[in-house]
């Protein structure tokens, strides 16, 4: 049975998502949730704490780049970066990983195959949007855009809420649009460690936060992608069916900010919260097992579910019932390692702002 626990805000005090006030339910699938010191957890299958190189396709998006990301020209943080395939398979949702590998196997998903971002979108692409937002007098996504198209013949992922009965995703809705309004207000939510700046400075690599639930998928649309399912993210996180621990497997994360970006670490492994996300890509050994960087720690990632308890088995789906919550997955900065866990799950209003609140888009195959 999965334990349940409201996800606090440590030393931050911070407002906003993330906040226990705002649902923040988080089940990290560990034995112990709450202990700082996560439960060295094991993957099954090959045990490989390394990503596997897996195919790199460089996607264009709108700005018809195919720079890799912050390792490209310059420093890459305004344009795409890689999005690297998942090669598709089933895995169970619900498993929990105390040092003998994964225990407890529940709620199975498949999942074709698609492409995830390597980075967390970062402020300097995040900008490019913005500025073709335009105040509201510019883009915002087309009606029914942002499907998962390659999926059940057009018709995008299945509903796998209470009330489903053979429903598929709507795409973007027109009348969410006022929902769009990444000002500069707005995306300084928490002013010490929001990470966008009114005009683009040395902070371009760092993984935009503030962002709402709309904001984000407006964005991944306009980018050429979609947000992720809660299946789909997870199952990359996971190492499909070797249902990792960790999504770099079972080394513990350690305080040098190697695997991930969490509990305050980084920079300077003081435990202090000093520094707040880092830029994308710096815990360089946490890839998952597809290439994926920072998909536990830095920030938190919206996923496309509204939140509830998992309707089992299910092909291709996510819960499209609409709820008061949307999920969030990863962890953020200020997260002790339980909530790293690759099948940890957790919750914020999609009106929710916070310095934890980030997003990585997802692509067709």
């Amino acid at each position: 049975m999965a334990r349940w626990l409201l996800l606090g805000l440590g030393i931050l005090g911070l407002s906003g998502g993330c906040s226990s006030s705002q649902g923040g339910n988080v089940d990290t699938g560990a034995d112990e949730p709450g202990a700082k010191a996560a439960q060295a957890p094991s993957s099954s299958g090959s045990g490989s704490d390394a990503g596997s190189g897996t195919s790199r396709v460089a996607d264009a998006g709108v700005g018809g780049s195919t720079d890799s990301g912050p390792s490209g020209s310059g420093d890459g943080s305004t344009l795409p970066p890689a999005s690297l395939e998942v090669q598709g398979g089933t895995y169970d949702r619900t498993y929990t990983s105390s040092g003998n590998g994964p225990a407890g196997g529940a709620d199975p998903a498949t999942v074709s195959s698609f492409r995830l971002d390597e980075y967390e979108v970062t402020v300097g692409r995040f900008r490019q949007f913005v500025d073709a937002w335009n105040g509201g007098a510019g883009y915002t996504p087309p009606a029914g855009s942002g499907k998962h198209t390659h999926l059940h013949g057009g018709q995008g992922l299945s509903n796998s809420g209470g009330d489903a009965g053979g429903a598929y995703e709507t795409g973007w809705v027109a009348s969410d649009d006022h929902n769009i309004a990444p000002t500069d207000a707005n995306l300084a939510c928490e002013p010490q460690l929001a990470t966008w700046t009114a005009s683009a400075g040395s902070g371009e690599s760092l993984p935009i936060n503030c962002v709402n639930w709309w904001e984000s998928f407006a964005f991944c649309i306009w980018d050429g992608g979609f947000l992720p399912s809660e299946s789909e993210w997870e199952y990359a996180a996971a190492g499909g069916s070797e249902e990792r621990g960790y999504p770099w497997g079972s080394t513990d994360p350690g305080t040098s900010n190697q695997y991930a970006i969490y509990d305050c670490y980084y920079p300077s492994g003081s435990g202090g919260c000093m520094g707040g996300a880092a830029p994308v890509g710096t815990a360089t050994l946490g890839a998952g097992l597809w290439g994926q960087l920072d998909l536990a720690g830095n920030v938190n990632e919206w996923n496309a579910d509204w939140f509830a308890s998992y309707a089992g088995p299910c092909t291709d789906c996510a819960d499209l019932t609409a709820a008061s919550f949307r999920v969030i997955r990863g962890g953020y900065f200020d997260n002790d390692p339980s909530y790293l866990l690759a099948p940890g799950r957790s919750d914020d209003p999609p009106t929710a702002r916070s310095v934890c609140l980030g997003l990585r888009c997802a692509r067709a195959p």
